[in-house]
């Protein structure tokens, strides 16, 4: 075990509706209540991570701050010339919102790819700010997307643990292997999974299995839990309803923090 209190970064990813939103909110809360500073990070174009975080209000999301992206990358002289590394040491304190047991929530929100024009300046302005929070901070937990796309190489190199998130399913099992290809094309070698929504022990052992070939370590079960669903309905962050999904989950935060960084791949 670990006694001393390291950096933490962890970036959780899988297909949509696995419950990696779930999971990554529940784990800055209880790493929160350790009395550490958490920043969690939303990442999903969806943006649910406050609902699980127990956030009543709507962070602004920083892709649609435009006038101070431009402002901040240059790009306003149209040139097509921008700053890689905007200044964007404030943005957490001046567009974060802080819940309960003091997480500090940033939303990146998304970038609209369609019709003309470059996305790159917002694109340039999401990544130096998620590498910014990555290298400054004490813990990072990143609710990503499947294509992990705000992740770049300088960033990678900051991530502790990539968390996937699988379901029963071979959709959820090959999204999971398309986000191992793409963390470790991008440096992430540290990669570990965890099974949600298990309801029968042989679907856990071939799901299990399926993971061992991937060479990814699984780190939990998390059993379906009727109790989330309720806390959705009512507007309640799981870790405050509890249940034997969020003890599981508790047990999945302990393996992770009595471990330390390089230790990760178990």
């Amino acid at each position: 075990m670990v006694t001393e209190k390291h950096s933490l970064k962890i970036a959780v990813a899988g297909k949509g509706g696995v419950g990696k939103t779930t999971i990554a909110g529940t784990l800055a809360r209880l790493i929160a209540r350790d009395g550490r500073r958490v920043v969690a990070v939303d990442a999903d174009p969806a943006m649910n991570l406050k609902y699980t975080l127990g956030i009543k209000t709507d962070p602004a999301p920083v892709s649609e701050l435009k006038d101070l992206i431009f402002e901040r990358t240059g790009a306003y002289s149209g040139s097509g010339v921008y700053r890689l590394n905007p200044k964007v040491d404030d943005i957490v304190e001046r567009y974060g919102v802080t819940g309960p047991d003091g997480v500090v929530l940033v939303v990146m929100g998304t970038i609209n790819r369609g019709g003309s024009g470059c996305i790159c300046p917002e694109s340039a302005f999401l990544r130096a700010l998620l590498r910014y929070v990555i290298f400054r901070e004490d813990v990072v937990i990143m609710d990503m997307e499947a294509g992990i796309e705000h992740l770049g190489r300088g960033t990678a190199r900051g991530v502790d643990l990539m968390l996937t998130v699988v379901e029963p399913g071979m959709r959820s099992v090959e999204t999971v292997e398309r986000i191992k290809k793409l963390g470790e094309d991008i440096g992430i070698t540290r990669i570990a999974g965890v099974i949600n929504k298990a309801t029968d022990s042989g679907v856990v052992a071939e799901l299990t299995e399926r993971l061992n070939e991937l060479n990814i370590p699984l780190l939990g079960v998390i059993p379906h839990d009727q109790g989330l669903i309720e806390a959705d309905m009512r507007g309640e962050a799981p870790v405050e309803r509890g249940g034997e999904a969020v003890e599981r989950i508790k047990e999945i935060k302990a393996m992770i923090l009595n471990y330390s960084p390089p230790q990760f791949h178990l």
